[in-house]
């Protein structure tokens, strides 16, 4: 039996879960789960159980393995849907052309139902990112902080912001982030879906759909949530983990940090809109650090097949939760009468395009486009200037910012230059030179801590309830209350005494049995009795 999406981490290994997963945001209006690939009897690569559009017939799923079949991924509260498909195989042969786009035909018109159902196609193969691109971006970034000694790091920070502006990291990250808020304004004030297209659905469609979801959707922004988000488009939209991080060596080309730009994308929400998560940017280093060591089993395999391995202590979850966290506030049946579909920003602006890349596809009448786009053609035109869909995002965009902000509506990031940080928890954990001791968001957080613990016990004097709770946070309090003594990249980095290890593990996160040696002598820890 299914467990309560809202409470668990949903793994989507079932066509309950799916059936739930629709029913949470309205999507079993439109869209059905279907169990046609179970046991992968149609292909490998797409998971046992999905949704489709519930017009679509079960058996064109099989028609192409999968291809060219659009899967639901999100529905908005306006009742759109951000959905996905993997492009049909190229081919030469007329005849076969002539079949996929009679095929495809039939799909589009299954989507597409003007005036009822609009669709907009993101060809995201074509017309944004590639993977070559990020590869170099990270290798760049990354020799960043490959630093050995002092010397060395002293003498490349007087040229460490070009060669930082050089990488193009940041700027990558701010390209995946403005191209979600382009797919927020047309599923939030164009009533359009949206349309994800890439070879194989299972790379860009994963990072573009998870940050729309982490944008739109509040629940994903709970661990929970955001841990069903990843089960669900990640594992099993079939991420190819082993080869993306390229586990075995086998082959340099196939390696390319798809999800760890994703989790970078989701740090700089984190940054910005920290009480809108649940969890901290803590939880999110653990996370990344878990593509590369066996913390779980979720991220070393390229099909949808997970195992949960592995929880953390009660000490170190402690460090994973956000305390300055802002849970959403239980209505009466009153207040929910007639605010069921209703967000503090609703936004309408006019039925026109968002600027996207000058080559990407926007079809509203004509099947052929989107046949040619799901083919491989090339669209030279765009139906509106690229001035104008300039002036649309920005308009969009900046009503957003010019309101206050409602951490449990739509969310976007700021993205201009100096708003795209780097991730300095993660990268920098490594340098000592670059930790400020009883610094940084550390201290920051301690003195809000602080202020969160009397205002907690003046509570307690009137209300007695909820003690579990409560000592959960005094414990996290009691970790972060000597923040003089803490490095700003707390947990990880060590503290200004030889003495001292870093509460969270960093080069293994387990004792492995018989190896308690081995991680006594690589592993460092804070003894917590004496912070």
């Amino acid at each position: 039996m299914a467990t309560n999406p809202k409470n668990h981490t949903v793994m989507f290994d079932t066509l309950e879960d799916w059936c739930l997963e629709l029913e949470r945001t309205k999507g079993n209006m439109k869209y059905k789960a279907v169990s046609v690939n179970e046991g992968y009897k149609v292909c490998e690569r797409l998971p046992a159980y999905f949704a489709v559009p519930t017009p679509l017939p079960e058996e064109n799923v099989s028609r192409f393995q999968g291809h060219g079949i659009p899967i639901w991924c999100w529905s908005c509260h306006n009742g759109c849907a951000l959905l996905k498909m993997s492009a049909l195989p190229k081919e030469q042969d007329d005849g076969i052309l002539q079949i996929q786009k009679s095929f495809l035909d039939g799909i589009y018109r299954i989507i597409h139902r003007p005036p009822y159902e609009l669709v907009k196609t993101e060809d995201l193969s074509n017309n944004f990112l590639s993977l070559p691109d990020i590869q170099t971006a990270y290798s760049k970034f990354k020799q960043l902080f490959l630093i050995d000694n002092s010397t060395e790091f002293w003498d490349t920070d007087i040229k460490w912001f070009s060669l930082l502006e050089s990488s193009s990291w940041l700027d990558i990250i701010r390209r995946c982030l403005k191209k979600a808020i382009e797919i927020i304004e047309c599923l939030e004030a164009q009533n359009m879906n949206v349309l994800l297209l890439e070879e194989n659905a299972s790379d860009l469609c994963c990072l573009i759909s998870s940050l729309v979801q982490v944008m739109m959707d509040p629940h994903c922004r709970t661990r929970a949530g955001f841990q069903s988000l990843v089960q669900k488009e990640w594992i099993m939209g079939g991420h190819c983990f082993l080869d993306r991080c390229n586990h075995l060596r086998q082959s340099d080309k196939e390696e390319v940090p798809v999800f760890l730009l994703f989790l970078d994308c989701v740090w700089q929400l984190v940054h910005q809109h920290a009480p809108a998560f649940e969890f901290t940017e803590t939880y999110l280093t653990v996370l990344s650090d878990s593509l590369y060591i066996p913390i779980f089993s979720t991220f070393f395999f390229n099909s949808p097949h997970q195992k949960e391995t592995n929880t953390f202590e009660p000490r170190a979850q402690t460090l994973l939760r956000n305390p300055l966290y802002v849970e959403k506030p239980k209505l009466d049946k009153g207040q929910r009468k007639g605010t069921r579909f209703k967000h503090q920003r609703q936004l309408s602006l006019p039925l026109t395009q968002s600027k996207s890349s000058p080559k990407r596809g926007f079809f509203r009448e004509e099947t052929d486009h989107l046949i040619k786009n799901l083919l491989g053609k090339r669209i030279s035109k765009l139906i509106n200037s690229s001035d104008e869909l300039q002036d649309n995002f920005r308009e969009f965009y900046d009503s957003w910012h010019s309101k206050p902000t409602d951490y449990h509506g739509v969310l976007l990031p700021h993205i201009e230059g100096p708003e795209i940080r780097v991730w300095a928890q993660r990268y920098l954990r490594w340098t000592p030179e670059a930790q400020i001791l009883g610094g940084g968001t550390v201290a920051t957080m301690s003195k809000l801590l602080e202020m969160m613990e009397e205002v907690q016990s003046l509570q307690e004097k009137i209300n007695e309830r909820h003690h579990h709770q409560e000592a959960l946070q005094a414990e996290a309090r009691s970790l972060l209350r000597n923040s003089v003594r803490l490095s700003s990249l707390f947990p990880f980095a060590l503290l200004q005494r030889h003495s001292s290890k870093p509460v969270l593990p960093t080069s293994g996160w387990k004792a492995l049995g018989d190896e308690d040696d081995l991680a006594k002598r690589e592993d460092e820890f804070v003894d917590l009795g004496d912070v």
